[in-house]
């Protein structure tokens, strides 16, 4: 590993260093991926990593390639000490609405998990139900927790494997290239070919009649 990648994670990994040196132990990143798309489920992980992980290339979700990600998805799970992952279908996301549907997923991982977390670390949701375990909210906490970007990492992953299973079934709309964003394509193919099972009614409203 270069230099300046290991300055990077260690960097990464200052708000794990500063929980472990009073003690704490079994630190959980927890990340979703999915909140804003017009389509598909909301996904959310939770991952707690050894204190000496240091794998190359980890990084908020959304910097790193969709190739790079799969390859760090498969050492992530190899090293994590636990980790977990809900999938919160758009029926749910439609009934309760994307940030009721995120808290929920929240703690379906909490309650997955197969070694309790000590505390979570969580990107910038309050107010979540982590079934009494102490929890800190970091806005962009992604970019600057190693545990949370680990979570973002799986997450992401886990939802992109999904949108490609649809797009098999539903290949008309282009779930493989824009996963279910409101990409213009994926609007215009709302248009022409109306809703299908996987879109959420609540985000699509402005399209279809």
């Amino acid at each position: 590993m270069k230099e300046k990648e290991r300055e990077r994670l260690i960097q990464l990994k200052e708000k794990e260093k500063e929980l472990e040196q009073k003690g704490v132990t079994n630190i959980c990143g927890i990340d979703e991926a999915g909140r804003g798309p017009l389509a598909g489920p909301v996904v959310v992980a939770g991952v707690i990593m050894p204190p000496d992980s240091m794998i190359e290339g980890i990084n908020d979700s959304k910097k790193v390639s969709e190739k790079k990600r799969e390859q760090l998805y498969e050492l992530i799970i190899q090293e994590a000490v636990s980790y977990a992952v809900a999938v919160i279908q758009p029926d749910i996301i439609d009934e309760i609405n994307i940030l009721q549907a995120t808290k929920q997923g929240v703690t379906q991982v909490v309650e997955g998990l197969t070694i309790k977390p000590n505390v979570i670390l969580v990107d910038a949701l309050t107010h979540i139900d982590t079934k009494g375990i102490p929890y800190e909210s970091i806005i962009k906490g992604d970019a600057k927790c190693y545990n949370i970007a680990t979570a973002s990492i799986i997450a992401k992953v886990t939802r992109d494997r999904i949108m490609r299973q649809w797009d098999e079934i539903y290949p008309q709309y282009g779930f493989i290239a824009h996963k279910g964003y409101g990409t213009a394509k994926h609007i215009q193919a709302i248009k022409e070919y109306g809703l299908c099972p996987i879109h959420r009614r609540s985000f699509t409203k402005n399209f279809v009649n």
